[in-house]
């Protein structure tokens, strides 16, 4: 695969990779990467399979999006950059794929910051139902499940992407430039398999790779992650979220959480940079 990526600050700095999520691309960082590259930070912002740049070298490839092999191309990134560890701070699937490198590959994360705190899945637990309004919010999960919503997502993906900007940041006003910027990044050619196969692995409509079932079995179990860490949620989290109870004991390293104030939604790091930011400080001078 080759990642497309973007870098900011002195390349001799130390390494923190900030990680997107769906539907959002690398301008999720857009503000934070400058307050980070001036504390002297090497700022590494790939993005996903899928996205952007990011393409796949053979049509042969399965265009697999299941949670392991996102923290893999994470792995894959930093040895092809010559970085031996780094920070890792994400959000929403990039907080899912910080919190695996970080408790499978502890030596290669120096600490975490993760928004919505500890998002390690597995198959089996997506089986167990949950309260009809938590259900709600995942509707579209059972939208693409049928070929209907995978049609309905490739001929409608930028207008589904905004909804889901409105409704789970229903306090963010953005403009249509911000949006468009980074709904540019949809046109990847193999956006809508992986974000299908995604959804669709989770409720175990799809099956993953054999070679990533070893490490699938381990994220199932829910390691607990060792490394410093700061969880971080915005105040007016339209989506699905864990409260922080649920999850402070998943963390035994250093650890603290910081709910952030002021009508911020889903997309944390573009909502309230300077809080974001300032995590990746904090936790990087432990």
């Amino acid at each position: 695969m080759s990642v497309g990526y973007a870098e900011e600050g002195s390349p001799d700095g130390p390494a923190v990779v900030l990680l997107h999520g769906w539907p959002y691309d690398i301008h999720t960082y857009v503000e934070v990467a400058p307050l980070l590259a001036a504390e002297g930070y090497r700022v590494v912002i790939p993005y996903l399979r899928g996205y952007g740049t990011t393409r796949f070298l053979s049509e042969e490839t399965f265009r697999n999006g299941e949670q392991a092999a996102l923290a893999l191309d994470a792995i894959a990134l930093l040895d092809a950059l010559e970085i031996e560890h780094a920070i890792f701070a994400g959000c929403d699937w990039g907080a899912r794929t910080a919190d695996i490198v970080a408790a499978l590959w502890p030596e290669r994360c120096r600490a975490l910051v993760s928004v919505s705190g500890y998002l390690i899945g597995s198959q089996e637990a997506n089986k167990l139902p949950l309260p009809p309004e938590a259900e709600l919010q995942w509707w579209y999960q059972y939208y693409f499940a049928t070929e209907r919503g995978r049609a309905g997502y490739d001929r409608y993906r930028r207008e589904f992407a905004k909804l889901i900007w409105r409704t789970a940041s229903p306090k963010w006003e953005f403009d249509e430039a911000t949006f468009e910027r980074s709904a540019a990044s949809f046109d990847n050619p193999d956006h809508v398999d992986i974000v299908i196969h995604n959804y669709r692995w989770r409720l175990g409509l799809a099956g993953g790779e054999p070679d990533y079932d070893e490490l699938e079995k381990r994220l199932a179990e829910g390691p607990v992650i060792t490394v410093p860490t700061i969880t971080l949620e915005g105040d007016a989290n339209g989506a699905f979220h864990p409260d922080p109870s649920a999850y402070a004991g998943k963390f035994s390293g250093e650890y603290s959480h910081r709910t952030i104030e002021g009508g911020i939604g889903h997309n944390l790091p573009q909502e309230a940079p300077d809080a974001f930011a300032q995590a990746v400080i904090d936790v990087g001078a432990n």
